[in-house]
């Protein structure tokens, strides 16, 4: 289906997929407990 020669390649692909997912769903979990005190018209001031 996916196109692929080899079960080696399938599998490496399946597990960076998962990786990937859990890694969205941290980032998920971490919304709106970050909190940032940053200026942004400050920060986009040149010297």
């Amino acid at each position: 289906m996916l196109g692929f020669k080899s079960k080696t390649d399938t599998v490496v692909l399946a597990l960076q997929e998962l990786v990937r997912k859990r890694r969205i769903e941290e980032l998920k979990s971490l919304l709106g407990s970050v909190s940032l005190e940053i200026d942004i018209p400050k920060s986009r001031r040149r010297p």
